[in-house]
């Protein structure tokens, strides 16, 4: 299914290929000439953009910014017409004091003006159980509270991408399920000029419309991968994607068989979601430790 006639340390599934490179030669030497508007997600979580370098490979600073709009001009003629990108930054502190950066929103900004993308809809991953941080403020100084959220951006070339909220419903609370049975409600106008049918909420839709808010723990410190990692004595990725995060966007973007890229693969999260959800997929990653670990996914 995937053209492997290349020099990069490869390797490939049922659904997919990993390519163990720098993704912007991957993208000027490979992606543009076979895979040129074909790719309906680009999803993916870059290297966040701290004050300081990290082992997983960031840039810093302004660089960052400038490093990755220029990127996201390389990938957007890989996108379908109705294609989407969505962005996972984490946040960062300015170095020394106890005050938020503003560089990841920044970016974020800088990112979609300089590609031309539509800001379809901002999201937010929260993670109940992130240890309380940065350690300096919170645990030792105890003058801020622990940072526990990143920002996720969709993004589009146009304002009406493919998407579908009916492959994302989550199941009915207890409540929404007596609501739905009994049918009664206190219906009419609201403040916000919004009526309220008596019939409303007397209609079993299969589910309910989730929010823009992904709650996930991300705590799992006994899977196949992380094992395999320890007994092979390969690095494990620091910053590893949550998986309720490609999990959401890939049902809710995408459709079976359609293409999903992650252009910093890391330990190959996306691949594994996209396979298991039997999407095509394209993963890249430049570290070998990372790209070595990641096989265990699989």
């Amino acid at each position: 299914m995937f053209e492997t006639n290349f020099e990069w340390p490869y390797y490939t599934t049922s659904n997919g290929i990993c390519i163990n490179a720098d993704c912007v030669e991957v993208i000027d030497s490979y992606l543009l000439s076979k895979y040129k508007g074909k790719i309906q997600l680009i999803l993916t979580s870059p290297p966040f953009p701290l004050k300081r370098a990290k082992k997983y490979g960031n840039k810093t600073g302004e660089d960052y910014l400038d490093w990755l709009c220029e990127i996201g001009n390389k990938l957007k003629p890989l996108l379908t017409k109705d294609g989407s990108v969505v962005i996972e930054i984490g946040n960062s502190w300015n170095a020394g004091e106890p005050t938020f950066s503003t560089l990841p929103i920044e970016t974020l900004l800088e990112f979609k003006k300089r590609c031309g993308l539509y800001l379809c809809q901002e999201f937010i991953y929260y993670n109940p159980a992130r240890l309380p941080g940065p350690i300096e403020w919170v645990n030792k100084r105890r003058i801020r509270v622990k940072d526990s959220f990143t920002q996720i951006w969709w993004m589009s070339q146009t304002p009406y991408p493919y998407a579908n909220n009916n492959d994302v419903k989550e199941a009915y609370s207890k409540q929404m399920k007596k609501l739905i049975s009994s049918g009664k409600y206190n219906s009419g106008a609201r403040p916000s000029e919004h009526i309220i049918s008596d019939t409303a909420f007397s209609t079993d839709n299969g589910g309910a419309i989730p929010s823009n808010v992904i709650i996930a723990a991300n705590t799992n410190s006994n899977d196949k991968y992380l094992k395999k990692c320890k007994e092979n004595g390969l690095d494990i990725h620091p910053a590893r994607m949550a998986p309720a995060i490609p999990e959401f966007f890939i049902k809710f973007l995408t459709r079976e068989n359609d293409i999903v890229l992650d252009c910093f693969g890391g330990s190959n999260t996306t691949g594994y979601i996209s396979e298991r959800l039997n999407r095509q997929w394209i993963t890249i990653e430049l570290d070998p430790n990372y790209y070595n670990g990641s096989k265990y996914r699989f």
